[in-house]
C-alpha cells in the first residue's frame, strides 16, 4: 500500500473511533492547528522531548511540568495503525505513556511515515529491542460497563486530537 493511502485509511478510521484529525504539512500550520485544538484549555503537559515537542507554541502560562495536573496533554507519539485508527504510544526514550491517559484532552501529534498499514507491520518494525511499554490508543475513552450507558472518558481521556505531520 502507498503510504498516501495508509495515512489515508489512518485518518479515515480514526475519524470513524471519534478522534478529531487533521493533516499539516509544516510546523506554522502545526502551531496554528494545535492552538485551535487548545482553545479555553489552561494547563498544558508537552514532555519536550522530541524537536517536533520543542518547537510547540505553547503560551508559558498554560504549561505545567506534571501531566498529573494538566488539563490537556501534547505530545509526539511512535506512530499509528491505519487499520485500526489507533495511536501507538511507547515508553521508548523515557516517555510516560500513561501521560497522555490521565488528562481529559489527550493531542498527539504523528508523523505521517510513522502511520503502519496494520498491526503486523508495527510489530515487524519493533526489531530485537522493542519498547518495555506499548499502548494503543483507538479514539477517545470509552466504556459501557456502568449499567451498559456508554460513557466516555472514565478511563482516559475524553476528547483525543491527532495532528498527522
Amino acid at each position: 500500500m502507498i503510504q498516501d493511502a495508509v495515512v489515508d485509511l489512518f485518518i479515515e478510521n480514526a475519524t470513524k473511533a471519534g478522534a478529531h484529525v487533521v493533516r499539516v504539512t509544516n510546523v506554522e500550520e502545526l502551531n496554528s492547528s494545535l492552538a485551535g485544538m487548545l482553545d479555553r484549555v489552561n494547563s498544558v503537559y508537552s514532555p519536550g522531548l522530541t524537536e517536533t515537542e520543542r518547537t510547540l507554541d505553547i503560551p508559558a502560562e498554560c504549561r505545567t511540568d506534571d501531566y498529573k495536573d494538566a488539563a490537556a496533554c501534547v505530545e509526539e507519539v511512535h506512530g499509528a495503525i491505519a487499520e485500526t485508527g489507533s495511536l501507538i504510544c511507547s515508553s521508548r526514550g523515557g516517555r510516560a505513556v500513561q501521560a497522555g491517559l490521565l488528562p481529559r484532552r489527550h493531542i498527539a501529534i504523528v508523523s505521517a511515515e510513522n502511520i503502519f498499514a496494520d498491526l503486523d507491520r508495527f510489530l515487524g518494525d519493533l526489531g530485537d529491542s522493542p519498547p518495555t511499554n506499548v499502548t494503543l490508543e483507538t479514539g477517545p475513552s470509552r466504556t459501557a460497563d456502568i449499567e451498559l450507558t456508554l460513557t466516555i472518558g472514565v478511563h482516559g481521556p475524553e476528547h483525543l486530537g491527532i495532528i498527522v505531520l
